[in-house]
């Protein structure tokens, strides 16, 4: 496959905010495009699409993987990142976010933001004239989403009629995501968690749109037997995202009854090989970190969303997932900075 061309890529210049701003077609291609690098990547073929190309990553939030996955995907492209944490920059402390774009647009060719506000990446790419790339905020997680699905057509050969099930906080980025990229791609997406965190009525209303067109079927349940019954992806995510760290009380509260454990995966009374696991990660599925210390020594928990035994089990794809946020950042980055033809999807 030949992505290469000079005529515009229908991607070129774009920024990746949100997936609501993108066409399925055209997040259905970035995920085969990801899937097309990655191939690459293994042959040990080089392609690097962004030569002499640089890249300001932005950081409010710490990640382990978003931060080594846009490193080494600018690597592999040819390209410089330059990474710049929250001591590092003065945004929306002595600067605005309108300065620091435009002074970070002049300088670079294309940003990837991680943070808190959706408004804050949303007028990066407003002011500053190159590509934005969204690794994270509290409200959408896109780049997540690219390798989510990579990760499930990988696994099964195909999305559409597939059924992707998120365990946890409905409320959250990544339940909003799922929810909305599952719904335009045909993926049948369920959430299943407690009433009191049921995902928000406008992205709902968002994602029964996208549904009506693709054949997904949506469902948003607090009935753990229902909500997971015929899943070919179990899903989970921390209980509490960071900057919501006095809220640990009411989660332990409210989501330890929807704790995935290999009870769980099978009542999606799936055959072997039609179900998985998934979590963007990290996991607190034991307690060898100083978080998880932190936590069995106040709650007395010894896992959280996930049981040790299904993070290690047969099930588990999370570790795949993470390697392909690599491939699926390239993807995103190569198609709407480099100089490549991809036509209208």
């Amino acid at each position: 496959m030949d992505y290469q061309g000079k005529e515009t890529s229908v991607f070129q210049g774009r920024s990746l905010l949100a997936e609501k701003y993108f066409t399925p077609g055209e997040l259905e291609y970035l995920v085969d495009f990801g899937l097309h690098l990655k191939a690459l990547k293994k042959k040990g073929i080089p392609h690097h699409y962004l030569e002499g190309k640089n890249i300001a990553l932005l950081f409010e939030k710490t990640s382990t993987r978003t931060r080594s996955a846009f490193t080494t995907a600018a690597i592999d492209l040819g390209a410089h990142p330059e990474f710049l944490g929250s001591n590092d920059i003065q945004l929306g402390k002595k600067e605005s976010v309108e300065d620091t774009a435009r002074v970070l647009g002049s300088m670079f060719d294309g940003i990837e933001f991680r943070g808190f506000s959706q408004k804050v990446v949303e007028d990066l790419a407003k002011f500053s004239g190159v590509p934005v790339w969204n690794g994270l905020t509290d409200e959408w997680h896109p780049t997540q989403m690219i390798a989510d699905f990579m990760t499930m057509k990988e696994t099964f050969g195909t999305l559409k009629g597939k059924t992707l099930t998120f365990v946890g906080d409905g409320r959250n980025n990544m339940a909003n995501s799922l929810l909305v990229t599952g719904a335009m791609l045909g993926v049948n997406i369920h959430i299943v968690t407690p009433k009191e965190l049921f995902t928000d009525d406008s992205v709902v209303k968002l994602a029964k749109e996208y549904a009506e067109k693709s054949g997904s079927e949506l469902m948003i349940t607090d009935d753990i037997d229902k909500g997971v019954k015929g899943s070919n992806v179990i899903y989970t995510d921390v209980w509490v995202s960071m900057g919501e760290e006095d809220q640990w009380d009411e989660r332990i509260k409210l989501l330890t009854p929807y704790k995935v454990t290999m009870d769980m995966m099978e009542k999606t009374d799936m055959p072997d090989g039609q179900v998985i696991f998934m979590h963007c990660l990290p996991a607190f599925h034991d307690v060898t970190t100083q978080y998880g210390q932190n936590i069995y020594k106040k709650y007395g928990l010894t896992e959280m969303e996930v049981s040790d035994e299904v993070f290690r089990s047969k099930y588990a794809r999370q570790f795949e997932e993470a390697e392909n946020r690599m491939h699926s950042i390239k993807a995103i980055m190569a198609a709407t900075l480099g100089n490549l033809f991809i036509p209208k999807v």
